[in-house]
């Protein structure tokens, strides 16, 4: 194997899932590469050149009604991919795909993934079962959005965000889970807040630490438990 292909060990879950034969086929046209936290891989139109399952980064995609308000309809992490629409049939973006989370992903050309699509493989078979998994992750987040608490869906987020990076600390400001969330700075402080006073999180210079994973589970909502078993389900 090349060098350059052991730069990053695929820890993608779905990439891991393939039978060995098929993901060396497919091999080839992986290329590994490092996603910058704040990087945006697509805006709301732009033509999709690329698709990216991540491996230890995460990707929000975005919902956008104007530069300053935004709202997270979805997250990818090591469980799925980023560019699904190409794989459904779509060309272009409809959300703003945005880095969450930096770190390693590997990346695939919209020519190859339309071959796949035409290729009844395994792949094809995984990504058609993701793409039930992450309309499950929308809508129950839709619902999330519009009736759970906001220290309650700031739970959800976090503990979603830790499962994709595979660790309980990491970057995050107040800015950026505004726009995650969908609510004023003051909204995301005061959430936050709570959850610090219940020694669930530690929040300093846009570091969170989650203290008890155990007790950040019990305090979100139940929307949590009904994504993460749908996105383990699907690999299974």
């Amino acid at each position: 194997m090349p060098t350059q292909k052991t730069l990053f060990p695929t820890v993608n879950r779905l990439l891991a899932t393939l039978p060995k034969k098929e993901y060396e086929r497919l091999l080839p046209g992986l290329k590994p590469i490092t996603l910058s936290f704040g990087e945006v891989l697509y805006e709301p139109g732009d033509t999709i050149k690329h698709v990216y399952f991540p491996n230890n980064s995460i990707v929000s995609l975005l919902s956008a009604l104007s530069e300053r308000s935004t709202l997270e309809v979805g997250m990818v992490g090591n469980e799925g991919m980023a560019g699904l629409s190409l794989f459904m049939g779509a060309n272009v973006s409809r959300p703003r795909a945005l880095v969450q989370g930096a770190g390693s992903a590997m990346r695939m050309t919209s020519a190859t993934v339309r071959n796949e699509a035409n290729h009844l493989g395994a792949l094809h078979r995984l990504l058609h079962r993701y793409s039930h998994s992450l309309l499950t992750q929308v809508s129950q987040s839709a619902t999330c959005n519009r009736f759970h608490p906001v220290d309650a869906r700031l739970a959800r987020w976090l503990l979603m965000t830790s499962d994709r990076l595979g660790m309980g600390e990491f970057r995050l400001t107040q800015e950026f889970m505004s726009s995650m969330l969908g609510v004023r700075r003051e909204g995301v402080n005061k959430a936050a807040g709570a959850l610090q006073a219940k020694k669930l999180i530690r929040y300093s210079r846009g570091v969170i630490t989650i203290l008890n994973r155990r007790a950040l589970e019990a305090h979100c909502c139940e929307c949590y438990a009904i994504i993460r078993s749908e996105s383990n389900e699907y690999l299974n």
